[in-house]
């Protein structure tokens, strides 16, 4: 064939058919709703395209209309469309928004989320990974039950090395791509050593079973793309254009699986924002989006930057904040709507304070005294860094009579690990609680199963009395042998100690319910327990003996709780939402209350610690998120001391507090917060240099000074002449702090209790203490709870 006939045949390949050229003539109303960026980034529909979309700038609008404007034109048939999102609902969602802009789609059977999508195309070609087409997928009890026959198999002490722990490194390996031989030998310590060979052991075992977990479904796709290229070559015809939600989630192994089907073509649309990549923890890789240019050069880049969710105030403090993080690509957010209200922020003295003030203002805001519009409850959130700061808030809302729910997990009082502490406060109150020494008998494992418990409650019917004096009744009798029955015994003598304790008073109720936790091997077992939930419910349990301060003895809090929880507000009605930062992505609120800034609470110090400045980082893109959550009111709080175990420490405001514009911000701080020089102003002198930088800060000063009184903020609601009269935050309580109790003492040494006043250290057994006190006499006291003579005679009690 000449020349010619190969241009004339080339020139008659690109001409439009006719049946395009048809469906090009379609009218696009839906491209008329679009701002200029928006509209970009729909009509470039060849090449890739990173939509780099900012919080609140309609990237779910431009996604689908793009995906839309893809059919209409006849760019693409609808099975030609690879559209990924991380949720089933997100899925659903695009598929209706598209049907709304064209009319209704019939097909689109590749859009959804990664492992839906990967399922499919596994059960084609399972045979390649030694699989058949119709094989199970475990859920996480099947996997747990099966790495524990595995590591029973391996001589491996099960509770020094728990399945679970296992399951969540085996996860993360295959969230990175890792099939057993090609885990990198930085990684071979992991597991004692052994998790490598348990992983490939499980691998097999799971092909024996024709079976796949959920981490299998990507990377078995990944490895047949990545050693079958006629298979591969198949689905990068198919797919001729790929659209990807949420791209800064993406973890390794779907990195790859997108990077291999787009390597081809190239028509990959990937929409995601670099400053609200917050899922570090579960293998997202904020790398992954921020390196989009270099995998696909000559990428278009579009920055969705007009925001249509919050103020300018609001918009104006998020960007003060993430711009002090390096490693981003960079955006500044605008708005066409009014200023509106300066950022608020707060400093309590303590937590108790922070969670009655945010109670007030929920209330303030329904009525409309707070110098806005009024809100509903379900235009207001409470948005925490972590689970256990939502105690304060559920047990002031409870007290108050406001309703609330919390999203993305159980009310504090509804945990695992806070039902099962109760539980043992239950017994040791009253012996007589059947339901919760059930509860308690085998948690943590004591070797008690289903046999011996059945003995137990044999023991108790024919004797006529409750299930603890059952359990007596079985340990004199030897009606449980082995370990069960010498650790029933222990059980026992452990109830009959704590409830003496209780009925005599002999030591505060904090003291016997750390005791309690501590004795029952309770607290231990979440030490020793290696899942990432694990950190959580330690902290959630330290929270539940803070609760404790506010009652006179454990049956009162006890009551308490009973009292409010069962003061369950019906599911109709409007309530305050009650959330963490994590929970809270994607969402928006009119009213947002973001309690706790303080350094070590937020950012986290577990965060910091573990990943440095990287942890750092994702810390303060969640504080991002948080801000931009709001619509038109943000509220930031921090406390200036927390309780812990009865002992007063110092915080500081967090670092991203001072990152805050300062000329967006209104201070609302209550005068005297850090009088008297105790606080964090009082303990800054004895902090470290960067924490002494801190406190110096203008926006700490501010913060610590300020008059709310006469600040801007209130004088503007004064001045906006609201009826009915404005309350006042509280003032801060006259109050001082304990110093940090000693933690180690010597026979002979003068301490002092707060309760039994002053003593002598007569014997040391761990951290107990016992002590003859002047007045109290002999007493065995935690050490925490003292400290030295000295040192009591100069705080002012």
């Amino acid at each position: 064939m000449s020349s010619i006939d190969d241009f004339d045949a080339f020139e008659a390949a690109a001409k439009p058919k006719l049946s395009q050229m048809a469906m090009a003539a379609r009218p696009t109303p839906y491209l008329d709703g679009l701002n200029p960026a928006q509209r970009d980034a729909v009509e470039t529909l060849t090449g890739p395209v990173l939509m780099l979309a900012g919080a609140g700038t309609g990237k779910t609008k431009a996604l689908t209309t793009r995906i839309a404007h893809l059919l209409n034109t006849g760019t693409a048939r609808p099975n030609e469309i690879l559209a990924v999102t991380f949720t089933n609902k997100a899925a659903r969602q695009m598929k209706t928004r598209v049907g709304n802009l064209i009319g209704q789609v019939e097909g689109m059977p590749w859009m959804g989320t990664f492992h839906s999508i990967c399922v499919k195309l596994l059960r084609r070609h399972a045979e390649l990974v030694g699989l058949k087409s119709n094989f199970t997928i475990l859920d996480t009890d099947d996997q747990i039950r099966l790495l524990k026959q595995l590591i029973a198999a391996a001589n491996l002490d099960e509770k020094r090395w728990p399945a679970r722990q296992l399951a969540s490194i085996i996860d993360n390996w295959k969230n990175r791509a890792w099939t057993p031989e090609k885990v990198p030998s930085s990684e071979t310590s992991a597991f004692n050593h052994q998790g490598t060979e348990l992983y490939e052991q499980y691998q097999t075992r799971l092909r024996e079973l024709n079976a796949a977990d959920f981490g299998d479904l990507l990377l078995h796709v990944v490895v047949i793309f990545q050693t079958r290229a006629d298979v591969l070559e198949q689905y990068q015809r198919w797919f001729k254009y790929i659209l990807v939600d949420e791209y800064q989630d993406t973890n390794v192994a779907q990195y790859l699986w997108l990077r291999l089907l787009a390597q081809g073509h190239q028509n990959i649309c990937c929409v995601g924002d670099d400053d609200q990549s917050i899922y570090g923890w579960r293998g997202a890789e904020v790398g992954n989006i921020l390196r989009f240019e270099k995998d696909f050069p000559g990428a278009h880049v579009v920055r969705l930057e007009q925001n249509y969710r919050s103020t300018h105030h609001i918009l104006a403090a998020a960007s003060g904040v993430i711009d002090a993080n390096q490693g981003r690509l960079g955006k500044t957010l605008w708005t066409d709507k009014e200023e509106g209200d300066k950022v608020r922020l707060i400093g309590h003295w303590d937590g108790e304070e922070e969670a009655r003030w945010v109670g007030e203002e929920v209330e303030a805001a329904q009525k409309g005294t707070r110098g806005q519009r009024p809100f509903n409850l379900e235009e207001m959130a409470i948005l925490v860094r972590a689970s256990h700061q939502m105690r304060a808030f559920e047990d002031r809302f409870l007290t108050i009579g406001l309703p609330y729910r919390v999203i993305g997990g159980p009310r504090f009082y509804e945990r695992m690990e806070i039902r099962d502490a109760m539980a043992y406060f239950r017994l040791a109150v009253s012996t007589d609680d059947d339901l919760a020494f059930e509860r308690i008998v085998n948690t943590p494992k004591r070797g008690l199963g289903n046999v011996a418990v059945q003995k137990i409650q044999g023991a108790a019917r024919a004797n006529g009395v409750s299930l603890f004096e059952g359990a007596r009744i079985a340990v004199m009798t030897k009606l449980i042998g082995g370990k069960g029955g010498k650790e029933l015994e222990k059980l026992v003598a452990g109830i009959d100690r704590w409830h003496a304790q209780v009925r005599n008073e002999a030591d505060t109720h904090i003291e016997t319910a750390e005791m309690i936790l501590d004795e029952s091997g309770y607290t231990e077992h979440w030490q020793n327990d290696k899942t990432p939930e694990a950190p959580g419910r330690l902290e959630n349990l330290k929270e539940l003996v803070k609760a404790l301060e506010n009652f006179d003895n454990l049956q009162g809090f006890l009551e308490h709780v009973s009292l409010v929880m069962d003061n369950e507000q019906d599911a109709d009605g409007e309530k305050v939402s009650i959330m963490t930062l994590h929970a809270a992505k994607g969402l928006e609120f009119p009213m947002v209350f973001l309690p706790g800034w303080e350094d070590g609470l937020f950012p986290s110090q577990r965060s910091m610690d573990e990943s440095g400045l990287k942890g750092l980082e994702e810390e303060r893109r969640l504080a991002y998120v948080g801000i931009t959550r709001a619509e038109e009111v943000c509220t930031i709080s921090f406390a200036a001391n927390r309780r812990v175990y009865g002992q007063w420490q110092s915080s500081l405001p967090s670092r991203f507090i001072d990152e805050l514009p300062t000329d967006n911000v209104d201070v609302l701080t209550p005068p005297g917060l850090y009088g008297g020089g105790y606080g964090a102003a009082g303990m800054a002198g004895q902090a470290s240099p960067a924490m002494q930088g801190a406190a110096a800060s203008d926006m700490f000063e501010k913060a610590s000074k300020a008059d709310v009184y006469n600040s801007p903020g209130w004088r503007r609601m004064q001045s906006r002449g609201v009826g009915g009269g404005l309350r006042t935050p509280s003032e801060a309580k006259n109050m001082t702090i304990d110093l940090t109790a000693t933690s180690a003492y010597g026979v002979g040494d003068r301490v002092f209790h707060q309760k039994f006043g002053y003593g002598e250290v007569m014997d040391i057994e761990g951290d107990k203490l016992d002590i003859e006190f002047d007045k109290a006499g002999s007493k065995k006291v935690v050490a925490k709870f003292v400290m030295s003579a000295d040192a009591a005679d100069d705080v002012p009690f």
